[in-house]
């Protein structure tokens, strides 16, 4: 049965609200990149914590050395609006030294993984919720919507798999939410600046991201990111 954006919202909601009936909210932080998909999700369950009395809404924030300046611009002013605590995680390798991107795997994983579950553990996050869609890749297809993951041990929970690009313009639109710069530049995935470029005409959402990374998105996914 396909959904309407009403539909998959209500979904999104429901999902969150019984997850804020059952565990203590301080534990929930979002994997929020400053990008469109998380935003939504952020600002989301912000609202289901100010119904609820529970807030502050809580992020990570993965910080590799060598994202666009727009995106961090717009992801400070962003927490400082909404009033966001907001745990900036980074990798303890000297950037200008690293050998950025020439090898993908190994670059994701020391930038990435390692220091996302480094802030997992420091902020005592159960419920790491994601931005992460079904339709942006075929290797999240399968994905779910409530995932146990060890190393450490926590729940990723994926509140918008269902949802696709055009929804997420959609919400954006009808709840005004504000978004980095980049996008009306004619980006349409941000990453990092070294495996990220405008998609060429016809080209689909992630088609600017770099291939060799695109193909390991499964292994990096198995080594712990979302």
């Amino acid at each position: 049965m396909n959904q309407t954006l009403d539909d998959k919202i209500r979904g999104t909601e429901s999902l969150l609200a019984r997850l804020i009936e059952t565990i203590d909210p301080a534990g929930v932080r979002v994997a929020w990149t400053g990008g469109k998909d998380s935003t939504v999700v952020l600002y989301i369950w912000k609202a289901i914590l100010d119904h609820h009395e529970s807030g502050p809404v809580r992020a990570i924030n993965l910080d590799t050395g060598c994202k666009f300046t727009e995106v961090m611009a717009f992801r400070d002013r962003l927490a400082t609006e909404w009033g966001v605590d907001l745990h900036v995680a980074q990798s303890d390798v000297a950037i200008a030294d690293y050998p950025l991107a020439e090898d993908t795997l190994a670059c994701c994983r020391d930038l990435k993984i390692e220091p996302l579950k480094k802030a997992v553990r420091h902020t005592g996050t159960t419920h790491l919720l994601t931005g992460i869609r079904r339709d942006e890749h075929p290797d999240r297809a399968d994905r779910q919507p409530m995932e146990n993951r060890n190393d450490p041990t926590h729940v990723m929970v994926n509140p918008i798999l269902d949802w696709t690009e055009t929804d997420i313009w959609a919400f954006h639109a009808r709840f005004d939410l504000p978004h980095c710069e980049l996008y009306d530049q004619g980006y349409r995935s941000l990453g990092c600046q070294p495996c990220t470029k405008k998609p060429g005409d016809g080209g689909d959402e992630r088609s600017g991201r770099d291939r060799a990374k695109e193909r390991s998105l499964k292994t990096l996914t198995s080594l712990g990111y979302f």
